[in-house]
């Protein structure tokens, strides 16, 4: 199946590339041409074909300042530019990065922990994990780790959750500024829920004063929001682990910042079991809310540019019998982001997502794969669980949509589609190589597919890291499969 023209070969392990080290035959001041299968979209695949933009053999063209010149058929390529600057992709699908929107960094090291139930899962396993990252060499370490995982599948923009730790929050943003990766992150803020009430908290692990969690926010603001291209969120963890006065300074800081001109974002868990649910109508019965997401709109967290992953139970389905229709309508209104997380759904036990009511309803989703909960980095397996979770709700997810929600609808979600997600001229050109022949299995496959449609969704059905030939960032390659890249390092740390 190799054709000689390709110039680049998957080994079997992969390399992480430090951005000081430039590619052979690469000249920062010259616009570069990617040859290969490009696939992108400008919207929803199900609101129709326009939206899908997909050429077979394309070139991807990036100029010097690592954005997006055009995407044209190959035969339209000048002449000059096929025959000095073209890196040749072939056989490969080049797609715009992944975009995960919903992870946890501080949970690196509590995937594939097993748990009764969110609870269990979270006081055995993932705040030990969490306490770890007290330690700023720790922290500083495993920052760096996460994010080279993250581009070995492709993955080039995070929502992400970090720990309560400040120092962590700037391991982190420090290392993605590195590796002039796009991120949305902040400290976790979480002020309750502690072992001496009754929680599953260690209290140590707990913010102890709002003011100063509050300062502390403003602190990392200040330094990281908008530093390269990191952006922050106010991160509330969830409803169970908050007092109301932290929720309404996190909310107070999200509409201080968008009413400046200088919005950041906000990010937190929502309606994932039935139990939060119901430990969050109780907790917060003096808001008499209708609905979990109403306790966040009533402290000022539900707008454009906030985040909510799961949304399993919107509307309290399971006891109010509304089907959720109040809550989809005020993300909706609000332009706010949903986050489908079916790999951690499906491991916790949490629910099915509504992926088809969400569509109905016009809001907007994008994929998370939920690190730790979620058991890959891997946006293809994610994508190969989204399919299940569908089906066992009668629905269908084609692979077209898959890539769509992995890519563009994740932007949309974060409201970054004008700057990432997608090959318009002008986005970044974060983009990721993928080969439908990475494993035997997967290249059979693709041998027997018929058209282009079949091999996608096989590529989305078998595929995982290894199907992760490059990973580019600003037109720079970031993370190869390649074990004769001259580089043999990692990231600068």
């Amino acid at each position: 199946m190799f054709d000689p023209r390709c110039i680049d070969e998957v080994g079997a392990r992969g390399r992480a590339i430090r951005p000081d080290v430039v590619e052979r035959g690469w000249r920062a001041d010259v616009t570069k041409a990617y040859r290969g299968t490009i696939l992108h979209f400008t919207g929803d695949p199900a609101g129709g074909g326009g939206n899908i933009h997909l050429l077979e053999d394309g070139a991807l063209v990036v100029n010097e300042q690592g954005l997006i010149n055009q995407v044209s058929p190959w035969v339209e390529l000048p002449d000059e530019l096929r025959a000095e600057a073209v890196q040749d992709y072939c056989d490969d699908l080049i797609l715009p990065g992944f975009v995960d929107t919903h992870i946890h960094s501080g949970q690196i090291d509590a995937i594939a922990s097993p748990g009764g139930d969110l609870r269990d899962w979270l006081e055995s396993y993932v705040y030990p994990a969490e306490r770890r990252f007290a330690d700023e060499e720790y922290a500083r370490r495993a920052a760096g780790d996460f994010l080279d995982t993250l581009l070995a599948a492709g993955t080039t923009t995070a929502c992400v959750h970090t720990t309560t730790y400040k120092a962590s929050t700037d391991a982190f943003f420090a290392a993605a500024y590195e590796r002039d990766l796009r991120m949305v992150a902040g400290k976790v803020l979480m002020d309750a829920g502690g072992r001496a009430d009754g929680g599953p908290v260690p209290d140590d692990y707990l913010d102890t004063d709002v003011r100063q969690a509050e300062d502390d926010c403003r602190e990392l603001i200040d330094a990281w929001h908008g530093k390269g291209r990191g952006l922050y969120a106010i991160t509330p963890r969830f409803g169970p682990t908050s007092t109301v006065e932290a929720l309404r300074m996190a909310g107070r800081l999200f509409q201080e910042y968008a009413d400046s001109g200088e919005p950041i974002w906000a990010q937190a868990h929502l309606a994932e079991t039935r139990d939060e649910v119901d430990t969050v109508l109780e907790r917060f019965i003096a808001l008499k809310p209708r609905s979990y997401l109403d306790v966040y709109d009533k402290c000022g967290l539900v707008g454009p540019r906030s985040v909510w992953a799961h949304c399993l139970w919107p509307d309290n389905v399971y006891r109010s019998g509304l089907g959720g229709g109040r809550d989809w309508r005020l993300l909706k209104e609000r332009q706010a982001g949903v986050a489908f997380c079916p790999t951690s759904n499906l491991f916790l036990g949490s629910g099915l997502f509504p992926l088809a009511r969400t569509r109905r309803a016009g809001v907007r989703v994008g994929l998370g794969t939920d690190v730790g909960g979620g058991t890959s980095f891997s946006m293809l397996e994610t994508l190969n669980e989204a399919y299940k979770v569908m089906a066992l709700q009668g629905d269908y997810l084609s692979a077209l949509r898959g890539f769509y929600l992995a890519t563009r609808g994740g932007a949309e979600a974060l409201h970054l589609e004008d700057r990432i997600g997608g090959f318009q001229p002008g986005n970044e050109a974060d983009f990721v190589v993928l080969d439908f022949a990475a494993t035997p299995l997967l290249e059979r496959r693709t041998d027997a597919a018929e058209g282009l449609v079949e091999r996608l969704f096989a590529l989305a059905t078998l595929g995982d890291e290894r199907a992760t030939k490059a990973t580019y960032v600003l037109g720079r390659r970031a993370w190869t499969s390649d074990e004769s890249h001259p580089d043999h390092g990692h990231p600068r740390r």
